[in-house]
Protein backbone atom coordinates (compact mmCIF):
# COMPACT_ATOMS: atom_id res chain seq x y z
CA UNK A 1 0.00 0.00 0.00
CA UNK A 2 1.19 3.05 -0.93
CA UNK A 3 1.17 6.63 1.23
CA UNK A 4 -0.74 9.50 -0.73
CA UNK A 5 0.35 11.85 1.83
CA UNK A 6 3.31 12.06 3.54
CA UNK A 7 3.80 15.20 6.61
CA UNK A 8 6.95 16.86 6.86
CA UNK A 9 6.20 19.41 9.42
CA UNK A 10 7.50 19.15 13.16
CA UNK A 11 5.40 17.89 15.51
CA UNK A 12 3.20 20.21 17.65
CA UNK A 13 2.05 21.88 14.34
CA UNK A 14 -1.13 20.64 14.48
CA UNK A 15 -0.34 17.26 13.92
CA UNK A 16 -2.96 15.05 15.72
CA UNK A 17 -5.85 17.21 14.65
CA UNK A 18 -4.35 16.55 10.81
CA UNK A 19 -4.44 13.25 11.45
CA UNK A 20 -7.76 12.92 12.44
CA UNK A 21 -9.18 15.50 9.44
CA UNK A 22 -7.25 12.88 7.17
CA UNK A 23 -8.75 9.57 8.69
CA UNK A 24 -12.05 11.54 8.44
CA UNK A 25 -11.28 12.17 4.44
CA UNK A 26 -10.64 8.17 3.82
CA UNK A 27 -6.80 8.86 4.23
CA UNK A 28 -6.57 6.75 7.09
CA UNK A 29 -4.63 4.93 9.12
CA UNK A 30 -2.67 7.95 9.76
CA UNK A 31 0.89 7.17 11.15
CA UNK A 32 2.00 9.77 13.75
CA UNK A 33 4.00 9.53 16.72
CA UNK A 34 1.59 7.84 19.02
CA UNK A 35 1.56 4.59 16.70
CA UNK A 36 4.47 4.14 17.49
CA UNK A 37 4.10 4.82 21.39
CA UNK A 38 0.81 2.21 20.71
CA UNK A 39 2.71 -0.03 18.80
CA UNK A 40 6.04 -1.50 19.92
CA UNK A 41 6.41 -3.41 16.70
CA UNK A 42 6.89 -0.25 15.01
CA UNK A 43 9.77 1.13 17.34
CA UNK A 44 12.47 -1.06 15.72
CA UNK A 45 12.66 0.58 11.86
CA UNK A 46 12.81 3.72 14.07
CA UNK A 47 15.66 2.60 15.65
CA UNK A 48 17.00 1.45 12.52
CA UNK A 49 16.41 4.55 10.58
CA UNK A 50 18.06 6.75 13.27
CA UNK A 51 21.28 4.08 13.56
CA UNK A 52 21.41 5.84 9.35
CA UNK A 53 20.73 1.75 8.24
CA UNK A 54 18.43 1.06 5.63
CA UNK A 55 14.50 0.75 6.29
CA UNK A 56 11.82 -0.85 4.28
CA UNK A 57 9.35 1.60 4.19
CA UNK A 58 6.63 -1.08 2.70
CA UNK A 59 6.98 -2.64 5.99
CA UNK A 60 6.84 0.42 8.50
CA UNK A 61 3.79 1.84 6.73
CA UNK A 62 2.14 -1.17 5.77
CA UNK A 63 -2.04 -0.35 5.98
CA UNK A 64 -1.07 3.36 6.34
CA UNK A 65 -2.25 5.72 3.85
CA UNK A 66 -0.71 8.63 4.89
CA UNK A 67 1.54 9.95 7.94
CA UNK A 68 2.01 12.72 9.97
CA UNK A 69 4.41 14.17 12.62
CA UNK A 70 7.75 12.73 13.89
CA UNK A 71 9.27 9.95 13.43
CA UNK A 72 7.96 9.83 9.89
CA UNK A 73 8.56 13.59 8.86
CA UNK A 74 11.99 13.79 9.78
CA UNK A 75 12.47 11.37 6.91
CA UNK A 76 10.30 13.87 4.64
CA UNK A 77 12.81 13.63 1.94
CA UNK A 78 13.52 9.85 1.55
CA UNK A 79 9.72 9.64 1.85
CA UNK A 80 8.78 12.00 -0.85
CA UNK A 81 11.41 9.65 -3.08
CA UNK A 82 10.37 6.57 -1.91
CA UNK A 83 6.42 7.93 -2.97
CA UNK A 84 6.90 9.65 -5.92
CA UNK A 85 2.76 10.17 -6.47
CA UNK A 86 2.44 11.14 -2.59
CA UNK A 87 1.59 14.66 -1.63
CA UNK A 88 3.62 16.46 0.81
CA UNK A 89 1.73 18.47 3.58
CA UNK A 90 3.99 20.84 5.67
CA UNK A 91 2.23 21.49 8.77
CA UNK A 92 3.35 24.78 10.12
CA UNK A 93 1.96 27.21 12.86
CA UNK A 94 3.47 30.88 13.97
CA UNK A 95 6.69 30.20 16.31
CA UNK A 96 5.84 31.77 19.08
CA UNK A 97 3.28 29.74 19.83
CA UNK A 98 4.82 26.60 18.36
CA UNK A 99 7.99 26.89 20.45
CA UNK A 100 5.58 27.25 23.80
CA UNK A 101 3.28 24.19 23.27
CA UNK A 102 6.78 22.36 22.30
CA UNK A 103 8.72 22.78 25.80
CA UNK A 104 5.20 22.30 27.32
CA UNK A 105 4.93 19.14 25.89
CA UNK A 106 7.52 17.12 23.69
CA UNK A 107 10.90 18.80 25.21
CA UNK A 108 9.44 18.09 28.66
CA UNK A 109 9.19 14.24 27.87
CA UNK A 110 12.69 14.22 25.76
CA UNK A 111 14.27 16.24 29.21
CA UNK A 112 13.19 13.25 31.35
CA UNK A 113 13.36 10.59 28.88
CA UNK A 114 15.72 8.57 31.44
CA UNK A 115 13.15 8.68 34.34
CA UNK A 116 10.42 6.74 32.22
CA UNK A 117 10.32 3.83 33.68
CA UNK A 118 7.81 1.71 31.40
CA UNK A 119 10.90 0.24 29.12
CA UNK A 120 9.02 0.73 25.61
CA UNK A 121 8.38 4.47 26.43
CA UNK A 122 11.43 5.24 27.56
CA UNK A 123 13.35 3.34 24.49
CA UNK A 124 10.26 5.01 21.92
CA UNK A 125 12.02 8.56 23.70
CA UNK A 126 15.33 7.68 23.31
CA UNK A 127 14.65 7.10 19.59
CA UNK A 128 12.85 10.18 19.34
CA UNK A 129 15.30 12.38 21.52
CA UNK A 130 17.88 11.47 18.82
CA UNK A 131 15.70 12.83 15.99
CA UNK A 132 14.35 15.62 17.78
CA UNK A 133 17.05 17.15 20.41
CA UNK A 134 20.46 15.73 18.65
CA UNK A 135 19.47 15.62 14.68
CA UNK A 136 16.82 18.95 14.51
CA UNK A 137 17.98 20.77 17.05
CA UNK A 138 21.53 19.56 17.14
CA UNK A 139 21.60 18.98 20.76
CA UNK A 140 20.53 22.66 21.50
CA UNK A 141 16.95 21.91 22.14
CA UNK A 142 16.71 23.98 25.25
CA UNK A 143 17.85 27.24 22.83
CA UNK A 144 15.22 29.39 21.45
CA UNK A 145 17.13 30.90 18.82
CA UNK A 146 18.39 27.45 17.76
CA UNK A 147 15.01 26.11 17.81
CA UNK A 148 13.62 28.71 15.62
CA UNK A 149 16.30 28.60 13.19
CA UNK A 150 15.34 24.80 12.72
CA UNK A 151 12.09 25.31 12.60
CA UNK A 152 12.16 27.90 9.62
CA UNK A 153 14.73 25.76 7.92
CA UNK A 154 12.50 23.23 8.05
CA UNK A 155 10.30 25.25 5.91
CA UNK A 156 12.82 26.39 3.59
CA UNK A 157 14.16 23.37 2.83
CA UNK A 158 10.83 21.51 2.07
CA UNK A 159 9.38 24.73 -0.48
CA UNK A 160 12.42 24.74 -2.11
CA UNK A 161 12.61 20.50 -2.52
CA UNK A 162 9.14 20.07 -3.42
CA UNK A 163 7.40 21.28 -6.44
CA UNK A 164 4.59 23.49 -5.66
CA UNK A 165 1.80 21.76 -7.40
CA UNK A 166 2.99 18.67 -5.01
CA UNK A 167 3.19 20.99 -1.93
CA UNK A 168 0.21 22.13 1.07
CA UNK A 169 1.68 24.50 3.47
CA UNK A 170 -0.70 24.31 6.17
CA UNK A 171 -2.15 26.22 9.18
CA UNK A 172 -5.06 23.73 11.24
CA UNK A 173 -6.62 27.31 12.01
CA UNK A 174 -7.42 27.29 8.02
CA UNK A 175 -9.71 24.68 8.20
CA UNK A 176 -10.95 21.87 5.91
CA UNK A 177 -11.00 24.33 2.81
CA UNK A 178 -7.17 24.42 1.98
CA UNK A 179 -6.48 20.66 3.02
CA UNK A 180 -9.57 19.76 0.80
CA UNK A 181 -8.95 21.23 -2.02
CA UNK A 182 -5.59 20.72 -2.03
CA UNK A 183 -6.55 16.82 -1.92
CA UNK A 184 -9.43 17.15 -4.64
CA UNK A 185 -11.89 15.84 -1.66
CA UNK A 186 -14.85 17.53 -1.07
CA UNK A 187 -15.36 19.13 2.66
CA UNK A 188 -16.86 17.54 5.27
CA UNK A 189 -20.03 18.92 6.69
CA UNK A 190 -18.41 18.73 10.03
CA UNK A 191 -15.95 20.93 12.26
CA UNK A 192 -12.29 20.28 11.40
CA UNK A 193 -10.57 18.39 14.32
CA UNK A 194 -9.38 20.08 17.41
CA UNK A 195 -7.22 17.79 19.46
CA UNK A 196 -4.15 17.65 21.34
CA UNK A 197 -3.99 21.25 23.22
CA UNK A 198 -1.00 20.65 25.75
CA UNK A 199 -3.21 19.12 28.43
CA UNK A 200 -4.31 16.25 26.10
CA UNK A 201 -0.77 15.82 25.22
CA UNK A 202 0.09 15.58 29.16
CA UNK A 203 -2.82 13.28 29.99
CA UNK A 204 -2.07 10.87 26.83
CA UNK A 205 1.07 10.20 27.81
CA UNK A 206 0.71 9.87 31.38
CA UNK A 207 -1.31 6.83 29.74
CA UNK A 208 1.05 5.84 27.68
CA UNK A 209 3.43 5.50 29.91
CA UNK A 210 1.59 3.45 32.57
CA UNK A 211 -0.47 1.40 29.95
CA UNK A 212 2.48 0.82 26.59
CA UNK A 213 1.82 -2.11 24.16
CA UNK A 214 -1.59 -3.00 26.01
Amino acid sequence: MALSVIGAGFGRTGTNSIKKALEQLGLGPCHHMEEVFGNPSQLPYWQLAVDGQTVNWEEVFEGYHSTIDWPSAHYWRELADYYPEAKILLSVRPFERWWSSFTGTIKQVLDNKDTITDEHTRAVASMAYTIIAEDTFSGLMSDKDTAYLAFQKRIDEVKQTISADRLLIFDVSEGWGPLCAFLNLPVPQVEFPRSNSTADFNESFESDSNDSGK
